[in-house]
C-alpha cells in the first residue's frame, strides 16, 4: 500500500505537469507567440515521458500530441 501511495503521488505529479506544459503550448500558440514551437516541443517532449513510463496511454499521448500540432499550424 506504501508503494501503490508513493506511485499515486508520482504519477499525479506528472501528470499535472503534463497539462502546464499542454496548456502553456496551447495558450502560446492561440496567441501567435514566437515561442510557441518550443513551448510546444516542450509538450511534446513531457508528453512522450509519462506515456514511456506508462502514466498515460499512448493513445492518448498520441491525440494530445496531434492537437497541439494542429494548433501550432493553424496560425
Amino acid at each position: 500500500a506504501r508503494t501503490a501511495e508513493r506511485k499515486r503521488l508520482r504519477n499525479r505529479l506528472v501528470r499535472r505537469s503534463v497539462k502546464t506544459y499542454v496548456g502553456k503550448a496551447k495558450s502560446s500558440a492561440d496567441a501567435g507567440e514566437e515561442s510557441a514551437y518550443q513551448k510546444t516541443t516542450l509538450a511534446m517532449s513531457s508528453i512522450d515521458k509519462a506515456v514511456s513510463k506508462g502514466i498515460i496511454h499512448r493513445n492518448k499521448g498520441a491525440r494530445l500530441k496531434s492537437r497541439l500540432v494542429k494548433k501550432l499550424n493553424k496560425k
